[in-house]
């Protein structure tokens, strides 16, 4: 996700309601940390993720500026890791230098994929051809640094399957991040061996009830779950949030969601989604260890 309007800044402690604790550790794989309405209050932002057990964060680098600045978080606390890639949005900046940027992030320890980038036909803030060029551009930066995929897609699925279908003999693992297309759509992916982040849109009523039938269908080892905060705060959260900015911490109440659609139990949605993370991104347990909560004190 890579919108355009600016959530109201966040920065008071959690209703008590919303203060939810995952049953296993849960790695949020998609969070927008470097969005400017996390400046004032990132610590506890961090600090409630932990408590809520999100105890692994992916950040988001959807240009060169925020990549570079995941990367910086991500040497300062551990838990944290980064992606780095050019957004379709931002397609039309593609340059021979910006991929000589992308190359030499992807060479960082912290930076565990090569994203956001993809296909946006929703919007086209860049024309479909300089959005194919970019993207293009990123599979063969991905092929060449062995690192998996980061994906965005939205109205633009046929054409997405086409071109990572050219390119999966080429690539490892690919993520449709924030997946919230048809059944055809998502058919499609498996079929392609790629794995599906679900976020919030699960929980809205309006637009996103049709993933509600199509959870079950997506293999636990193909399924992670994210946030994509500050974007897609749940429309049905149990107590009303000040403002409306998205955070990790709200990660279990998605957990939760998904849970109950698929008909497993949340605890063991919990762990696979974990296991099936750390697995895609190689993660170290260790770091995840380290990055757990205490849960002798409250969260904030």
């Amino acid at each position: 996700m890579h919108e355009t309007a600016t959530p109201d800044s966040g920065g008071a402690a959690l209703p008590e309601a919303l203060r939810f604790r995952s049953p296993a550790p849960l790695v949020d794989i998609g969070a927008n940390l470097t969005h400017a309405s996390f400046d004032r209050d990132l610590e506890a932002v961090i600090g409630r993720a932990r408590a809520a057990g999100v105890t692994t964060l992916i950040l988001t680098g959807t240009d060169r500026e925020h990549a570079e600045q995941a990367v910086a978080l991500a040497r300062e606390h551990p838990g944290l890791y980064a992606t780095a890639g050019v957004h379709p949005h931002d397609a039309s900046r593609w340059s021979g230098e910006l991929a000589r940027a992308m190359r030499e992030l992807h060479r960082q320890p912290e930076v565990v994929a090569v994203g956001e980038c993809g296909l946006d036909f929703n919007r086209n803030f860049s024309t479909p051809a300089e959005q194919e060029r970019a993207f293009e551009a990123q599979l063969g930066l991905a092929a060449e640094s062995g690192l998996p995929l980061f994906v965005h897609e939205r109205d633009a699925g046929r054409r997405m399957r086409e071109m990572l279908h050219a390119w999966r003999d080429d690539i490892g693992h690919a993520v449709i991040h924030c997946f919230t297309a048809d059944r055809e759509t998502l058919y499609g992916y498996l079929d392609l061996d790629l794995h599906i982040g679900l976020t919030g849109w699960i929980c809205d009523e309006r637009r996103g009830h049709h993933l509600r039938d199509l959870v079950g269908a997506i293999p636990l080892t193909r399924l992670m779950v994210e946030t994509d905060c500050p974007y897609l705060l749940p429309r049905n959260l149990p107590a009303k949030l000040k403002g409306r900015r998205h955070e990790p911490a709200l990660l279990p109440w998605i957990v939760r969601e998904i849970a109950h659609w698929r008909g497993i139990d949340e605890a063991d949605l919990a762990t696979a989604t974990t296991t099936t993370a750390t697995a895609f991104f190689r993660l170290d347990p260790r770091q995840q260890d380290s990055a757990a909560p205490d849960h002798r004190q409250e969260s904030t």
